[in-house]
């Protein structure tokens, strides 16, 4: 039987000005529209996505395992029900935190698309996502 090898190494972090391509942006089942601006395992700490929320929609509520998440306000305005706080109304600056395994959706208040970024620490990848309902 042959020794384990350890895993090759992940590429050292490179200086970097990151430009997503908004073709790129894709819809998910949670019901909203994510354009990933940074995700990759040789920044394995964090990663930054741009999510879009229509008018009239709530995304499905869902918790992360072992990742925290912020949601940064840019545009809109919105209701976020995270864990055990109160739904709350949210907009632009606002940064709600949102620690690793606590349920939260979001949802649009009015007529303009919500707009935050989702930061994660560490990076999400889609083993960490649990659909916990509508």
């Amino acid at each position: 039987m042959k020794p384990s090898q350890p895993p090759p190494e992940a590429p050292a972090l490179q200086a970097a000005i990151l430009r997503p391509d908004p073709a790129a942006a894709f819809f998910t089942a949670e019901r909203c529209r994510i354009l990933e601006v940074l995700n990759h395992a040789g920044d394995p700490a964090v990663s930054v996505a741009e999510a879009r929320v229509a008018p009239g929609v709530t995304t499905q509520l869902h918790r992360l395992h072992g990742v925290v998440e912020r949601y940064l306000i840019v545009k809109g305005r919105g209701m976020v029900d995270v864990g055990g706080l109160q739904p709350s109304e949210v907009g632009p600056g606002d940064l709600v935190v949102i620690p690793a395994g606590v349920p939260q959706r979001i949802g649009t208040l009015g007529e303009e698309e919500l707009v935050f970024y989702c930061i994660c620490t560490p990076r999400f990848t889609p083993e960490c996502y649990e659909t916990l309902g509508e």
